[in-house]
């Protein structure tokens, strides 16, 4: 046995010695839009529309952090009744860079520009946006009026408050010059990127991508771009006339110079209400696409929740009269804008409907964009509800100028925009970057936000209803404990969000290679593009023959990475994330 045991171990080491050596070949890294240029000038001069994309988010994140920061130095000042960390005039200052920041330099170009220009052109099967320079434009323009927002605090600073209000804009100091001529500049941004959205839908979608088969969040984008191109010119206007009055003296608003205040008013909310719309239309895209892929089932009512968009874009231009119920305006102007903004409240309940009815007997899958899903849901569910209370006439003339506006605002931007915005960048994110974040910190951090939001706004809405106005740094005692509770809130909130920014650096440069599809999706960003997309997006155009909610038909209709449908014999099913639930999970209920 020893013999025999010998020369079979003979036998193996001459087989192994004569055998050739494979040499393994380095593998290839697959080339996409991240890679296949690498230059910082390849950056700075592209015109591809998914790093233009890129770009836009980090410049905007820079924005919303130094955003962030003055709103946790507004809410430390305001944890005492009495001076507690800056003088009054700071304090002026900082609530109003804070607005303008958050309002014009971030939430009104932040989904259009970051998801709107990386998503929508896959979604539709266009290899670019139909204006590719003009896009790249937009971006530089958008940082020409950050860098005059920047010219503006070295200059002395603003204190108006972000609306601007006449006549005090009027006779302040260089500072609002600066910061009026830097939104003037930066809505020609969003004003490039409403055109070119407009004019890639309407020309450049593929084959059989019909207008009853677009993805709601393009139908979100689309509305958005009408208000975009429509309203933009009135707030540019009216920021140019602003200028001419303080520095030719020319009497337009200021009544000292035969001017009328109250007209400003007219012209900003004119623009700045449609501007809501700008903000949470992409929202409500956003959040169709995440329900739907999240709940495994067709949409409910498709068309009512994208011609809603439309319905609420239209609307959108006929209730700024509501900002102004208290400003002298006639009883008959104020009963028609008041009922016309209960009317708005129609189509947003439409789409609050249709999402809780796509969720019913779905297979719902609690992976960290679905939390954030649910989470808008209530807190703009409660936006909703407070705006149409300060649309009624008798109410609104107690709680105007209150905490109560600033508790409403805030629940319908940052618990409906931003939650919306934070939810989509978690969905896209494996699309964006490759890589997989870590789902138990994002879903820690989307619990902080949770808690710590509700915490920080609901308050507010108390304050205001117990007379607490806006914009002041000191008050009574009486209400000490409501903004203590507020300010830790913030403090919650504070920590989720600087948590997400954390694990998003951390994956990627350490996060797992993420598959094409880890959510099993059925849009053509998911369907038909590699892990990452490659620089033109697909291989080939894709042919579009089914809506982008039919869960059941999605790969074999849409096919894979390479662009090309799959033929009926090879049934492939998108490759899953390894905690995705089971086939037998995602099964129809009522099947079952």
């Amino acid at each position: 046995m020893h013999a025999c045991h010998t020369s079979d171990r003979d036998a193996i080491s001459t087989t192994t010695q004569n055998a050739p050596v494979e040499q393994e070949e380095p593998q290839e890294e697959e080339t996409n839009y991240l890679n296949h240029e690498t230059s910082i000038w390849s950056w700075l001069s592209t015109k591809d529309h998914k790093r233009i994309g890129v770009l836009y988010c980090v410049s905007l994140a820079t924005v919303f952090l130094a955003a962030g920061v003055l709103a946790l130095l507004m809410r430390a000042e305001l944890s005492g009744p009495d001076q507690t960390l800056m003088s009054n005039d700071t304090y002026n200052q900082v609530f109003t860079m804070h607005g303008i920041l958050m309002v014009f330099l971030f939430l009104v170009p932040s989904i259009p520009a970051i998801l709107g220009n990386f998503v929508l052109p896959l979604q539709i099967g266009a290899k670019d946006v139909a204006f590719p320079r003009l896009n790249l434009a937009s971006w530089y323009v958008y940082l020409a009026g950050a860098a005059l927002t920047i010219t503006a605090l070295l200059t002395g600073g603003v204190d108006t408050g972000w609306t601007f209000y006449t006549p005090y804009s009027s006779s302040t100091g260089g500072g609002v010059l600066w910061m009026t001529a830097a939104i003037f500049v930066a809505g020609f941004a969003n004003i490039f990127t409403g055109m070119n959205f407009i004019v890639t839908i309407h020309k450049m979608r593929a084959p059989g991508m019909t207008w009853n088969r677009l993805p709601l969040f393009v139908w979100g984008l689309y509305a958005t771009s009408i208000v975009q191109v429509l309203a933009t010119p009135v707030i540019g206007i009216t920021m140019v006339l602003l200028i001419l009055e303080q520095t030719l003296q020319i009497g337009i608003f200021d009544p000292a110079l035969g001017g009328d205040p109250v007209l400003f008013q007219h012209f900003f909310w004119f623009y700045s209400h449609p501007a809501v719309y700008i903000m949470i239309l992409p929202a409500f895209g956003i959040l169709s696409e995440l329900i739907a892929t999240f709940s495994r089932s067709r949409i409910f009512g498709y068309r009512a929740i994208a011609l809603s968009s439309v319905a609420i874009a239209m609307l959108g231009f006929l209730v700024w009269g509501h900002h102004m119920f208290v400003s002298g305006q006639s009883a008959i102007s104020s009963i028609v804008f008041s009922l016309i903004t209960y009317l708005i409240g129609i189509p947003s309940g439409i789409k609050v409907f249709n999402w809780v009815a796509t969720l019913y007997k779905g297979s719902i899958w609690l992976q960290t964009p679905m939390l954030y899903a649910l989470g808008f849901l209530f807190m703009f569910t409660i936006g909703g509800f407070t705006g149409i209370m300060v649309g009624v006439l008798s109410v609104d003339v107690h709680l105007h100028d209150t905490y109560y506006v600033v508790g409403h605002f805030h629940y319908v931007m940052m618990g409906g925009s931003v939650v919306a915005l934070l939810g989509a960048m978690h969905y896209w994110w494996p699309k964006i970057t490759g890589r997989m974040y870590n789902e138990t910190l994002a879903k820690i951090a989307a619990a902080l936000v949770f808690i710590g939001f509700n915490l920080t706004v609901f308050p507010q809405l108390v304050l205001g209803s117990r007379g607490m106005p806006r914009r002041y740094a000191n008050y009574a005692d009486r209400f000490a404990g409501l903004h203590q509770l507020s300010t830790y809130g913030s403090q919650i909130l504070g920590v989720g969000l600087f948590l997400i920014l954390g694990y998003a650096l951390w994956s990627l440069a350490y996060g797992e290679k993420a598959p094409a599809n880890p959510w099993g999706a059925t849009t053509l960003e998911w369907t038909n593009t590699t892990a990452v997309p490659i620089h033109h997006n697909f291989e080939r155009t894709p042919l579009v023959t089914r809506g982008p909610y039919d869960f059941h038909l999605a790969d074999e209709v849409f096919g894979g990475g390479d662009g090309e449908a799959l033929s009926d014999d090879v049934p492939q099913i998108p490759e899953p994330a390894p905690s995705a639930p089971s086939e037998t999970d995602t099964a129809d209920p009522a099947s079952a």
